[in-house]
């Protein structure tokens, strides 16, 4: 209805064709083996897939696969197969979107398969995000928060280490949809190990917006606080998460200094900044230096949220 498909993959008059599970029919391929040996072929005999949504215009038949959660990674097959069946049922070209959408943002991204017998042959062509909104976070309302905000004393828990606040973001999503998450959930949702668990976990109480619970498992829930957050509007919610942040002496003064040298501080200033801000059990310059690269991601978090 936004019109954000139709811009984003250059067609018109877009009609969703094409989803759910279905047959994939017969085909081959190669995927390429270790250690410079010759690619394996494959063959797929009607394999189940779904497809989230497949979308044709004048042009093109676009097909969409699309994740609630941030993630480094995918699964190649859960594009290439799709390609595979409607590129040989059809005419038009196919294209292929990865969408994943978390905080309000839709982050789009096309791939082309070079070679369409080759499964490791795709190339990201191209990519974009949106947003649906009233009202834009301005760099004067960054200001005013980052003057005006109370001071919280630190509370008595691990200083975050936790260097993307978008994941920290899609954490209390998921946190917000299932109520409860056992700390092997997220781990698994997220294709993280134990320690990552523990960062963004602890990024969340940190800023009071996750509680940790144990009954048999470890396990996570929002606060009453993290749930009025992810109840609000998307404008209110975004400057509820830069109060949050700002309310911490470090990330303010980090973020003063920016305002003030027009470019963000070394980490060497961020550090002296931390070690007069009474953080909770940091002892050594080790531990400052790698934890201050979480005050810069989160910084920059902030800025990049400014839409003039």
């Amino acid at each position: 209805m936004t019109g954000i498909l139709e811009h984003f993959l250059e067609d018109e008059k877009l009609m969703q064709t094409v989803s759910g599970r279905m047959r994939s029919s017969d085909f081959t391929f190669q995927i390429n083996s270790l250690n410079d040996r010759p690619p394996l072929p494959v063959s797929v005999i009607n394999a189940q897939i779904e497809i989230d949504g497949g979308y044709e215009g004048m042009k093109y038949l676009s097909l969409i696969e699309a994740k609630n959660s941030i993630s480094d990674d995918f699964l190649i097959r859960q594009i290439f197969y799709p390609f595979k069946l409607w590129s040989n049922k059809i005419r038009k070209p196919v294209k292929n979107v990865f969408l994943t959408y978390t905080n309000g943002i839709f982050h789009l991204r096309e791939y082309v398969f070079i070679d369409s017998e080759n499964y490791n042959s795709l190339i990201l062509t191209k990519e974009s995000k949106y947003a649906i909104r009233d009202e834009p976070i301005t760099t004067a309302l960054i200001q005013e928060i980052q003057k005006t905000i109370p001071i919280v004393k630190e509370p008595a828990l691990p200083f975050p280490q936790a260097d993307s606040f978008a994941r920290v973001i899609n954490l209390c999503e998921l946190l917000s949809e299932k109520e409860i998450l056992t700390k092997e959930e997220i781990t698994l949702n997220y294709d993280f190990d134990i320690r990552q668990t523990d960062y963004y976990t602890n990024a969340g109480r940190y800023l009071g917006l996750i509680e940790k619970g144990k009954s048999e498992q470890i396990a996570y829930s929002l606060t009453d606080l993290g749930k009025a957050a992810m109840d609000l509007p998307f404008f209110e919610r975004q400057k509820e998460f830069i109060k949050l942040i700002l309310s911490h002496k470090v990330f303010n003064e980090a973020l003063s200094v920016y305002f003030t040298k027009y470019t963000a501080p070394a980490k060497s200033r961020i550090v002296e900044i931390m070690k007069r801000s009474n953080l909770y059990n940091i002892n050594s310059e080790v531990t400052f230096r790698r934890r201050a690269s979480t005050i810069t991601g989160w910084i920059n978090w902030i800025l990049e949220s400014v839409e003039e």
